[in-house]
């Protein structure tokens, strides 16, 4: 305990000696008030990351602007004279109004503007080296300047306002909007004027002097940003936090310098051709961010289903083709919008659509609807030979099977069958239907005392939980085709599944038995002997009605009665090949609940040959 309270008391010295230090370097009552909510913001930031953490999304509003210029200060608090050259970091100050303030918070948008992730991109990544060969000379920069032979010289001379470096003996040298790549030999020729002969000259640019660029417009965060002179109009919008995705045009942003547009940038030809305004950023210049333009949503069916902005000449379909990149096998446009004050709509082929004339505010579709003229079947079981078979529309079960080659003693073709996704996919909707009719039961049931309330209470969580795990049964669509040897010549639909049952002197046995299993065939054996091969009935089985899911799919119902006088043996002929399912007895006090939940198991156990308890 005492070495905690040490641990404690060395702790709080030590942050009072850093919040003294603070206040010794503070100029001011306003900067001894700005240091208290300096270290509040910094004592709220800490407790709420963890809770903030897991909920952070990409938007517009919460990029982050870390870049460090170079020559810039890792103090927050600048002295006089000076000014921060670094993020604050998003540090709000007294008064100062916050982005949840003036943008409050929506919905992410369905298909979000073309180029938006380009505000999620590396722009502020610090480089190395932050000069180029264009970078043009300012005042401010550092050079450095060598000189060997004759006369040795080495210094690191700084441009001053009027734009010249001073070199002793040499005189002024005017450096102001010069490119970087032509520094070393305009001093040097400068250089050579006075010492002709035996002197070597090495110059070389140091630093770049940041400049100050306003942004605004519709940006996330107007304002003064600082960078480099050769730092791209990227670079400085996502300074600025983007484009407004609702407001701000992607495709006409001015550079503008003493009042004339020096620039036009346009992202869309960055994004698609690698195309930006090459121009080197003066002290002052003014980045300005228009208003959006017409706008055309492709909601789906494109590779790009984006909301892009077009100029007035652009909307036509044609554009949009080749902006959205329709996907593979897309035959046919569907367009929504208002014409003249009314409802519009027009369902176009791809040909058609190219020529068409979009409005701002349409609404695009693609859509493959191409008629299938030749769809795939598979082929599985018993059977020797390609398991998927390319047929027309209109090619029927038997046509199939005349070309499927099977081994008469290893497969049982009498008995085949149809997996079909259609009905799969019907069989799931009936029982989502009883589920909800289910739900509806048993929490609309009527309570007449307390003691009833509370067996309903845990009964209805019991039935939740049954049917959470219905809800995850997948049916398996099976379709009956043949019977006593005879097979319906049924139509196929695209992607059927058929299946050959393969020859077994097995007997599956499953459901609520005390040893789920398979069992050979035996001809003189009845329902109540391959369940007592079981292991016999569990407690919770319903002996009264007892699947028998045949071969081809046929399910039919057995039992096996109990009595003083006799046992039932069952009444129907196993076969090889059969399922026998003992379904799960429901014991509930809602005779309701009871109709539904037999009613469910029995859809299920029929539709994917699972027993649910």
């Amino acid at each position: 305990m005492s070495v905690f309270r040490s641990l404690l008391t060395l702790t709080s010295a030590l942050a009072t000696t850093a919040f003294l230090s603070s206040v010794v370097n503070a100029q001011s009552i306003a900067d001894l008030q700005q240091l208290r909510e300096q270290a509040q913001q910094q004592g709220n930031n800490s407790s709420s990351t963890d809770s903030t953490s897991s909920n952070v999304s990409v938007s517009p509003m919460n990029i982050p602007t870390s870049r460090t210029l170079p020559g810039a200060r890792a103090e927050s608090m600048s002295t006089n004279g000076q000014y921060n050259r670094s993020s604050r970091e998003g540090m709000v100050l007294p008064g100062e109004p916050t982005i949840e303030d003036v943008y409050p918070y929506s919905e992410p948008l369905k298909s979000p503007p073309f180029a938006a992730n380009l505000f999620i991109g590396g722009f502020e990544s610090e480089r190395a080296n932050g000069l180029n060969e264009n970078y043009l000379i300012a005042p401010g920069d550092k050079i450095s300047i060598w000189m060997w032979g004759a006369v040795n010289f080495s210094n690191v001379v700084t441009v001053d306002n009027q734009g010249n470096i001073f070199i002793p003996n040499i005189g002024p040298v005017q450096l102001a909007n010069t490119p970087a790549g032509s520094v070393n030999s305009k001093v040097t020729s400068a250089i050579k004027q006075i010492y002709t002969n035996d002197v070597n000259v090495y110059v070389n640019l140091l630093t770049s002097t940041p400049v100050a660029v306003y942004i605004t417009g519709p940006v996330i965060r107007p304002g003064q940003y600082a960078g480099l002179a050769s730092d791209s109009i990227l670079y400085y919008l996502k300074r600025a936090g983007g484009v407004d995705f609702t407001r701000g045009s992607f495709r006409n942003i001015d550079i503008r310098r003493n009042g004339e547009i020096v620039a036009t940038a346009d992202l869309y030809d960055f994004v698609r051709l690698g195309k930006l305004p090459g121009i080197s950023f003066q002290d002052g210049d003014t980045i300005v961010v228009r208003p959006v333009g017409d706008r055309i949503t492709v909601a789906d069916g494109a590779n790009n289903s984006f909301t892009f902005e077009f100029k007035k000449e652009e909307l036509i379909g044609r554009t949009l083709l080749d902006y959205a990149h329709p996907r593979d096998f897309i035959s046919h446009v569907s367009v929504a919008g208002l014409r003249n004050d009314s409802q519009f709509a027009q369902y176009l082929n791809l040909n058609e659509f190219a020529e068409i004339t979009l409005n701002a505010g349409d609404e695009v579709n693609f859509i493959n609807d191409h008629e299938a003229k030749v769809y795939q079947i598979n082929i599985e079981g018993g059977h020797s030979g390609p398991s998927k078979i390319m047929v027309d529309r209109g090619t029927r079960l038997k046509d199939v099977l005349n070309y499927v080659q099977v081994v008469p003693s290893l497969s049982n073709p009498e008995n085949v069958y149809l997996l079909r996704e259609t009905v799969a996919e019907k069989q799931k909707e009936l029982i989502e239907q009883s589920l909800q009719r289910l739900e509806r039961s048993i929490y609309t049931a009527p309570i007449s005392s307390t003691g009833e309330g509370s067996i309903r209470v845990q009964e209805a969580q019991l039935v939740s939980d049954f049917i959470a795990r219905a809800r995850d049964i997948e049916p398996e669509g099976r379709v009956i085709v043949s019977e006593n040897g005879e097979v319906a010549n049924v139509l196929l639909e695209p992607n059927d599944t058929i299946v050959i049952p393969e020859a077994t002197d097995l007997v599956q046995i499953g459901g609520e038995v005390m040893m789920p299993q398979a069992i050979v065939f035996n001809d003189d054996a009845t329902t109540a002997d391959y369940i007592a091969w079981a292991g016999g009935f569990t407690q919770r089985a319903d002996d009264e009605r007892i699947l028998i899911i045949r071969q081809n799919g046929i399910v039919e119902f057995d039992s096996i009665h109990h009595s003083l006088w006799s046992e039932g043996e069952g009444k129907l002929d196993i076969k090889p090949g059969d399922q026998v399912m003992v379904l799960p007895s429901i014991d509930v006090k809602s005779l309701q609940a009871i109709k539904d939940i037999t009613q469910i198991i029995y859809q299920i156990a029929v539709a994917a040959n699972v027993a649910v308890n």
